[in-house]
């Protein structure tokens, strides 16, 4: 098991909030980190690399007055770059969280050596999107610090594979963090992927229905009234394959299972009114987990909740496994 260093006696468990996008803004980053896990948000959840820096400072002062006001550590917090040619964005917001020194960095849609030594040289750390073992290696190869492994029913952007299996062929070649992804929503599956061997779990879907989350009220009652079933997998949406809400593409009038792939083209995108913003407000996405979430607490309260869950089901395993050694002896 692997924590970096500047996370220890920083979480009150080992969960990551998703960045996602239109959903993480400033509000559920810092109620995240005060709460102890951290918060991420994707930069380009604002449309300009000048709003983005603005974000940065807000979030940083208001965790520095949360720790002067309570003298408790917060959780440290991260931003998602897209490192996708087409992100005309990337070397600009790159440039902002060196300057602010943002201490977690996770990277989507490329791994570049360049830009991890970037964010090594003023002590940040790089965790890095995965769907697949020859992602991780490459990722491996450029040395981030840590691996999140998106996996089958993870929401956005996710990928096929069994967590047990993705897991257990990345253990065997990489030792730093490992954090899982894909379908979680409650404390006792932040557990499960401890068990699984990871170190951390990556939980976005549970976190739209948050009152802290960007996510209109349509989306987090969508959210409330779906299940696994409600889910589909598509790359005609984005341009990657990515699990989205049935309801909500049927309400747009969208077609999963018709029409061309669309080609990715985060520029396109940004130039759009509303850095594109307004193709997206109602085309929602999920992860599979979705059938457990029930209502959207607030941060404090839900982290709460999770935290609860994690301890009774370390508990409960605990006595599991003291019962089967009894068994043996």
């Amino acid at each position: 098991m692997s924590i970096p260093e500047s996370f220890q006696g920083r979480l009150r468990l080992p969960l990551i909030s998703a960045p996602m996008f239109l959903v993480s803004g400033p509000e559920l980053v810092i109620e995240a980190c005060k709460a102890g896990i951290v918060g991420t948000f994707p930069a380009l959840n604002e449309r300009s690399s000048e709003g983005f820096e603005s974000w940065l400072v807000q979030i940083r002062e208001a965790l520095d007055s949360f720790e002067a006001e309570t003298g408790k550590q917060a959780a440290p917090f991260g931003v998602n770059l897209i490192v996708h040619h087409t992100n005309p964005r990337v070397q600009a917001d790159l440039e902002l969280c060196i300057k602010h020194k943002v201490p977690l960095i996770i990277t989507s849609l490329g791994a570049v050596k360049d830009l991890v030594d970037a964010v090594h040289g003023y002590g940040g750390l790089v965790f890095h999107d995965v769907i697949n073992v020859r992602h991780a290696k490459k990722a491996a190869a450029a040395g981030v610090d840590g691996l999140i492994a998106v996996c089958n029913g993870a929401g956005g952007h996710a990928g096929t594979l069994n967590p047990f299996a993705l897991l257990a062929e990345i253990r065997q070649f990489y030792q730093g963090t490992l954090i899982l992804s894909g379908s979680m929503s409650t404390g006792q599956d932040v557990a499960t992927a401890q068990m699984m061997g990871a170190d951390l779990a990556y939980m976005g879907t549970r976190f739209i229905n948050t009152q802290e989350s960007r996510a209109n009220p349509e989306y987090k009652q969508m959210i409330v009234e779906s299940s696994a079933a409600d889910i589909t997998y598509t790359p005609k949406i984005s341009g990657i394959w990515a699990n989205f809400l049935k309801p909500s593409l049927a309400k747009a009038g969208l077609d999963p299972d018709s029409g061309e792939k669309k080609k990715v083209d985060l520029g396109e995108e940004l130039q759009a009114p509303e850095g594109g913003a307004s193709a997206w407000k109602s085309i929602w996405s999920a992860g599979q987990g979705v059938g457990s979430i029930a209502d959207a607490p607030p941060v404090a309260e839900l982290v709460e909740r999770l935290q609860d869950e994690y301890r009774d089901a370390t508990e409960h395993f605990a006595k599991l496994s003291g019962a089967y050694r009894e068994q043996t002896k």
